[in-house]
């Protein structure tokens, strides 16, 4: 059953193989309230990371609905790809939890 679900999701949004970096590989991101009252709030990185990539890809099938929208001209498929680069130049800061390159966002840059 996950396979099908897997395999229905790779070809609805594009498959979604990103590797960890490997130094990363059973750590935990902890967020700690400035009030120490309060519990901070601890994550895997690995679940961190899948939602990072999650992310990622319903950014690209984003840009494929507005690539592909049969309404929208180019000068507002320009405006809105501007603000996707805006998005994913936002995003470079989780590059570093990304084990191969080609997987990283990339801002203003790149294409």
């Amino acid at each position: 059953m996950k396979q099908i679900v897997r395999e229905a999701l790779e070809e609805w949004a594009g498959p979604a193989h990103a590797r960890l970096m490997g130094k990363w590989h059973g750590g935990r991101m902890i967020l700690q309230p400035e009030s120490e009252s309060l519990k901070p709030k601890e994550i895997d990185i690995e679940q961190f990371f899948h939602k990072i990539v999650m992310v990622r890809e319903s950014i690209r099938v984003l840009e494929q609905k507005i690539n592909n929208h049969p309404k929208l001209d180019d000068e507002d498929r320009v405006q809105l790809e501007q603000y996707i680069t805006k998005v994913y130049g936002t995003l470079t800061t989780f590059n570093v939890l990304f084990a191969d390159e080609d997987d990283r966002f990339v801002g203003q840059r790149g294409s």
